[in-house]
């Protein structure tokens, strides 16, 4: 089968276009034949060697969207999706023909997806809704705070907030596209700048509920003034930085909760239930695919990955 591999770190000009053996199911496994896969900043970090677990040579990709074609009987033809912190790191990853995975991976995409935009789904949805959903367990009523909101996890938040009948407050460092998720639904926009926490408490009275902190590092005191007395605070990145300080005496006082979430940390079968779990979303209409911003053949990968290391507003899909 054709493939993309690396085997040395550095810039997406070390991915290559190769020939290497398509992979057999055994009991404990199924092979889908990709469709779709997506790119993600991870990906592009991944290659870059920002991963400490990594193993190479190896095939690079996270998201899919595709279809059974060995494996359990019942699942034979089957259309599924998937997304993992293993495949493309320590297994050979998405951005190839054919993928083996574990049976308890397996998961049905949504009906309502093609499967473009069912391989953009995985990497954003899962650590927005391990965040807003296992971990800080937001609830109806409650009033969130999505700093990143433009982006493709902030999107992602403000969506599952929204269907789960929270009021958004969308954070960004620049306005909303109109189009995007957040632009659609979030029902307020706040700046991120040096008057962020007066303008969301203005909005908000004492603070949020909850704050979701896409972005990190240069934002995190920002993103702990913004929430209210035992409100719980959500971090996925650190952006611009890794060491921050705060007023640990303000900290302790307001009783906050501080949350890490690391989807790398979950393979593709422990993403499964996730995914799941979003289903039904899609297929009600209570959640909506990002827009694709590229797409691009296999052979082109290098340019794929160029698009995201380079800020592609969208999502870029590798269609095999």
């Amino acid at each position: 089968m054709k493939a993309i591999q690396f085997k040395t770190f550095g810039s997406p000009d070390v991915l290559e276009y190769v020939d290497v053996p398509t992979p057999s199911a055994d009991a404990q496994s199924a092979i889908v034949q990709v469709k779709s896969a997506s790119v993600n900043p991870s990906d592009v970090k991944n290659v870059s060697g920002q991963f400490e677990h990594t193993v190479l040579p190896r095939t690079p990709g996270r998201d899919f969207s595709g279809v059974i074609v060995e494996g359990p009987a019942e699942w034979l033809g089957a259309e599924v999706w998937g997304t993992g912190g293993d495949i493309g790191f320590t297994r050979d990853g998405t951005h190839a023909q054919f993928l083996k995975i574990p049976v308890g991976a397996l998961s049905r995409k949504p009906s309502t997806l093609s499967h473009e935009q069912a391989s953009a789904i995985g990497v954003n949805f899962v650590v927005a809704w391990l965040g807003t959903v296992e971990y800080a367990q937001l609830k109806a009523g409650e009033t969130i705070a999505v700093i990143g909101a433009g982006g493709g996890v902030g999107g992602a938040v403000v969506q599952i907030a929204k269907a789960r009948g929270c009021r958004v407050i969308g954070v960004d460092r620049q306005p909303l596209q109109p189009d995007s998720p957040a632009g659609r639904l979030a029902d307020e926009f706040v700046m991120l700048d040096e008057h962020v926490t007066e303008r969301v408490k203005s909005l908000s009275g004492e603070g949020v509920d909850v704050v979701y902190d896409s972005v990190g590092g240069i934002a995190f005191e920002a993103t702990l003034s913004l929430v209210k007395r035992r409100g719980r605070v959500i971090e996925i990145s650190a952006t611009g930085k890794r060491r921050v300080e705060f007023d640990l005496i303000d900290f302790y006082h307001n009783e906050t909760q501080l949350l890490g979430v690391d989807s790398v940390k979950l393979g593709v079968a422990d993403s499964a239930p996730l995914m799941r779990a979003l289903v039904e979303g899609f297929e009600s209409g209570a959640l909506q695919p990002p827009v694709i911003a590229q797409t691009f053949a296999l052979e082109q990968a290098r340019d794929a990955y160029q698009a995201v290391a380079s800020g592609t507003r969208g999502r870029v899909v590798i269609t095999m």
